[in-house]
């Protein structure tokens, strides 16, 4: 089928995938710009998929001070070749991902740092929440584990929805993208967020906690 140069080029500029990428991705989708972009999404997180066993031993700390001199972040994100890290691409995700730190205030990198008692606390919470809906427990057991599943959502970097684009994108989404645009392994290893007169770490996790739960 004739694809319109127009939504090709929509396409790029929401993806950033090649020009025949994109082409071959409308056509498979029958000219339909979401059907395309969620195509190029999913391939892009399988290449990813295949590339996550590859050492990142090279990369970039980056940091973002706020402005007001508020809000500070540090993050180190690593890629395999120093080559990659010279790339202004790939410096560009770098900086999104300390202006998203800084605006979405994530606790952990992914769900395996969170601490296994935290996690059995905020299940304990929320099966008192659940508990008195008189709904089988099968039922009560899978609203704990989207609850669960929405906590994480929060304090955890890599499933947070992107800032820029929250709605289609989480970050680790976003990684998968950089990983198909650059063709090499991306992790963001750590990060610290600073804010004037806030608590870090392990010691903020209970309001953040609590934040998840009254969502």
């Amino acid at each position: 089928m004739d694809i319109n140069p127009q939504t090709v080029k929509q396409l790029r500029e929401k993806t950033n995938a090649g020009f025949m990428d994109c082409k071959r991705a409308l056509a498979e989708a029958g000219g339909d710009l979401e059907k395309a972009e969620t195509i190029l999404r999913t391939k892009g997180i399988a290449s990813a998929s295949k590339k996550a066993s590859r050492a990142t031993k090279e990369g970039i700390v980056a940091s973002y001070i706020h402005m007001q001199g508020k809000v500070g972040v540090l993050v180190e994100v690593n890629c395999e070749t120093d080559f990659v890290a010279k790339n202004e691409n790939f410096r560009a995700f770098v900086k999104d991902i300390t202006l998203h730190i800084a605006a979405a205030h994530p606790l952990y990198v992914g769900r395996e740092e969170v601490p296994v008692a935290l996690v059995e606390s905020e299940r304990e919470i929320y099966k008192a929440q659940v508990k008195d809906q008189g709904k089988p427990e099968n039922v009560l057991n899978k609203i704990v584990d989207g609850k669960l599943e929405k906590f994480y959502g929060t304090v955890c970097l890599l499933e947070q929805g992107f800032i820029k684009d929250p709605d289609h994108h989480t970050i680790k989404e976003l990684i998968a993208t950089k990983i198909a645009e650059l063709g090499e392994n991306i992790v963001i290893r750590r990060f610290t967020r600073y804010l004037v007169g806030e608590p870090l770490g392990a010691e903020a996790a209970p309001s953040a906690a609590s934040e998840a739960s009254a969502s």
